[in-house]
């Protein structure tokens, strides 16, 4: 989304939204790459309280203009500067955390037990297999008081 408009990178960095969350605004801040030693992070927290309404906790396109103009100001350079840098990254880039490779885990090759082989089931029953529930261990014909078994 390189080229795109100022109000469609505002609009990918609030997820689509009218308004924009400060840690949006950072996050904005952060990967077109205008912290430095003149704007700090701290910068970024003052230009958002200066340009918000009070009372609200995010920031309205109108806001977002106005802040670059701050950071622009701070910076010692020209809003189309900030604008333009902004511009050359364009879009939000989302990234998550992928899991590591864990060999006994990952890897069934490597799996023992019950776990390899598969546990009892009440498939067997009957055939001689695994013992799978207490009816195949008890003898319920009929018995005299005694538990003897008749015949």
């Amino acid at each position: 989304m390189e080229g795109a408009s100022l109000q469609d990178i505002f609009k990918s960095f609030a997820n689509g939204k009218t308004e924009m969350e400060s840690k949006q605004f950072s996050k904005l801040v952060k990967e077109c790459k205008l912290i430095d030693k003149k704007f700090t992070n701290n910068d970024v927290d003052i230009v958002i309280a200066k340009v918000k309404v009070k009372g609200l906790k995010t920031i309205t396109f109108g806001d977002f203009e106005k802040a670059l103009d701050e950071i622009a100001k701070k910076k010692g350079t020209t809003k189309d500067n900030i604008v333009a840098a902004i511009q050359k990254h364009g879009a939000a880039t989302y990234k998550g955390t992928k899991a590591d490779y864990v060999k006994f885990h990952d890897d069934k090759s490597t799996y023992t037990g019950v776990y390899a082989k598969g546990g009892p089931t009440t498939v067997d029953a009957g055939r001689g297999g695994m013992v799978s529930d207490i009816s195949q261990t008890c003898n319920r014909s009929k018995a005299d008081v005694r538990g003897v078994v008749k015949k």
